[in-house]
């Protein structure tokens, strides 16, 4: 569930419409929420009747879909983004307690003005979030699921307990991505003038909250807090530090899981079934443009 393209865009955002004329597209707004409607259970549908069967009936394998939507300002208007991860989920029970454990595969960027920012699968492979006991527990005739926080270091050595280190120069920050760079590398573009690299650090740091639905699936929302460090970049206008907020409507952060076979192991394998299991990428509302 990576997150770090979204406080580089809202800086990004900051150096175009500084740089004068080129800030010229209008920011699109929100599309409605939420993005996607939750399936509609069978009224003759007999849930689990105990934590117990509860936990059998979900415990497994899934392909992991979600979408964080964040929220920044710049010169040239608010900046919305979609940030869409792609990866596994795994489902355990161990000494009584359903376990979580997450894969990563793939991240998509998806922005309301005018400018891109992609960061590598091998980037992304590289987040290993740590295990979590999850709860599972009742609500209004339903089964949840809670993942509680498990902070992730990506880029950076160290304790993940620990609030990320602010300096640039810390002698823990690493090369997850092996790309002979510090940090994990993002590759942006701006209006097709601008292409340039920046170097991250990230304390990856989420929760979800899921419900259990007749068809097996597990659907519901991403709370997410993570800390970016900046830590370089090839041109110096892009050095820029930013942190924008997660956008307060939860329906526009939704996290899907849906069942699969165990041998559906591998990224190559989930992103070729992409379109026949998950909800297409949400997009922004089309507006006029205001200039040419």
């Amino acid at each position: 569930m990576f997150r770090a393209v979204r406080q580089v865009a809202v800086a990004l955002a900051v150096v175009v419409a500084s740089l004068g004329g080129l800030g010229c597209s209008v920011p699109k707004p929100w599309p409605p929420s939420p993005l996607y409607e939750t399936p509609v259970n069978d009224p003759n549908w007999q849930p689990p009747a105990s934590r117990e069967e509860a936990m059998e009936a979900i415990a497994g394998h899934y392909a992991h879909f979600d979408v964080v939507a964040y929220d920044g300002e710049t010169p040239n208007g608010p900046l919305a983004t979609f940030i869409v991860s792609y990866g596994f989920t795994d489902f355990t029970i161990e000494d009584g307690e359903l376990v979580e454990f997450d894969r990563f595969c793939s991240a998509e960027y998806i922005a309301n003005q005018n400018l891109t920012t992609e960061f590598s699968d091998a980037a992304t492979q590289a987040i290993e979030p740590r295990s979590a006991i999850v709860d599972v527990f009742q609500e209004n005739g339903e089964w949840k699921i809670y993942r509680p926080a498990t902070p992730t270091l990506i880029g950076i050595d160290g304790d993940p307990d620990q609030p990320l280190s602010t300096d640039p120069n810390d002698p823990l920050i690493n090369d997850d991505d092996n790309d002979g760079k510090p940090g994990v590398t993002v590759m942006v573009k701006l209006f097709n003038l601008i292409r340039g690299e920046i170097y991250i650090a990230r304390r990856e740091i989420f929760q979800n909250d899921l419900t259990l639905y007749q068809d097996g699936s597990l659907r519901g929302s991403v709370i997410d807090d993570s800390e970016q460090l900046v830590v370089g970049a090839s041109l110096d206008l892009l050095n820029v530090p930013n942190n924008p907020d997660q956008w307060p409507d939860l329906g526009l952060s939704p996290i899907i899981l849906i069942p699969i076979p165990d041998d559906i192991d591998t990224c190559e394998e989930l992103m070729a079934l992409r379109d026949e299991l998950f909800p297409p990428s949400p997009s922004f509302q089309l507006v006029s443009p205001g200039c040419m």
